[in-house]
């Protein structure tokens, strides 16, 4: 069982367009037993929080599809409330998604590496996919 923690940027990129890394990521979350998600309420606050800011009004995200991917994630997933580490991170918004991979030993896959430590666990989307061989 590969875990992976995912980052916002991942997600809303993935409902910004169905085609790329990001809604490949997704796609094989949701298909894929192998896979299971590790969150939080934090995590899963800050999805819904960036999802309805206005400068994504433009896009009109499908709410339903979000909503589902939501509950796939809280019926599959794997709650871990992590210890806060003391890390120092260029954006605090991000400790959440790191201090959650690195607890559970899951993968953090983000498209804003620079923002995190250099860690073998945190990944590209395009890393990821490779890595499992799609």
């Amino acid at each position: 069982m590969t875990k992976i923690v995912i980052d916002t940027n991942i997600v809303i990129s993935a409902f910004i367009s169905e085609h790329g890394s990001p809604a490949k990521i997704l796609d094989l979350v949701t298909e894929n037993k192998d896979i299971q998600v590790c969150y939080n309420d934090k995590i899963l606050w800050e999805y819904n929080n960036v999802f309805t800011r206005d400068k994504f009004k433009k896009y009109n995200f499908n709410v339903d599809l979000f909503d589902n991917f939501i509950n796939f994630i809280k019926t599959e997933g794997y709650l871990i409330n992590p210890n806060t580490s003391d890390y120092h991170m260029s954006h605090e918004d991000d400790r959440i998604f790191y201090d959650t991979a690195k607890e559970s030993n899951a993968i953090l896959v983000t498209g804003n590496i620079k923002h995190f430590p250099k860690e073998p666990f945190i990944m590209s989307p395009e890393d990821f996919i490779q890595r499992m061989e799609i």
